[in-house]
């Protein structure tokens, strides 16, 4: 089981790093990245942070910790310099917060971070066909969530990712400790979203790869 899409308290999750890394070593998790929600007043806070808990961590834990951030609700022409900045400051995970139909992110956003070469676009929402083309060709990977309310448009994501050829993961986006998936809940969202038992297994093949890369 991996994810790459989750909170700690340095946003508005409810944990530190060391208990969300246990939590979801106890439930066998291979990965999992902490990605806190960002913009340009605090991504030089947080990454650092969490580069440090992985440092720290990583020694006493079977599952690997990788230091992330998510890039939520920035305006689309300035989501380019960010995913930058969050690079150069070691970013393993660049999630970008994409057009979810329950918030209010402003159009663009999805063609914005996918452009800018996100690592995942999260709850991408009614993600476009072109959108999911360029994502397919920029090897950015499309989420399927397992959060209330950004899991509405699943079916959409799916579909129209299978369609482009694009890679999808799942993900929990877990701000607490009810929020982790186990490995069966993770299989329910993918299938719930419609898709076959072979892409399921080409999703976990992805996130696999993803994290062998880093």
């Amino acid at each position: 089981m991996i994810d790459l899409h989750t909170h700690t308290f340095f946003s508005d999750g409810e944990l530190v790093p060391a208990e969300h890394l246990r939590r979801v070593e106890v439930l066998g998790y291979t990965a999992v990245a902490i990605t806190d929600h960002a913009d340009s007043s605090n991504l030089d806070f947080i990454i650092p942070r969490i580069i440090r808990a992985a440092k720290d961590l990583n020694k006493y834990s079977k599952t690997r910790l990788l230091a992330g951030i998510e890039l939520t609700h920035v305006p689309p022409g300035q989501i380019a310099e960010l995913v930058s900045a969050a690079r150069e400051l070691g970013a393993e995970v660049v999630v970008g917060h994409g057009e979810t139909v329950v918030e209010p992110v402003a159009p663009g956003t999805n063609m914005a971070s996918i452009m800018a070469g996100v690592d995942v676009l999260a709850h991408p929402g009614f993600i476009t066909e072109e959108e999911a083309a360029l994502a397919a060709k920029k090897g950015v990977l499309l989420e399927l969530s397992g959060r209330k309310g950004h899991s509405l448009t699943n079916g959409h994501v799916a579909k129209i990712a299978l369609a482009a050829n694009a890679k999808l993961v799942v993900n929990a986006d877990a701000h607490g400790p009810g929020d982790f998936m186990t490995a069966e809940r993770a299989k329910i969202v993918a299938l719930g979203s419609g898709i076959s038992e072979e892409s399921y297994a080409q999703i976990r093949s992805n996130m696999s790869q993803f994290v062998s890369s880093k």
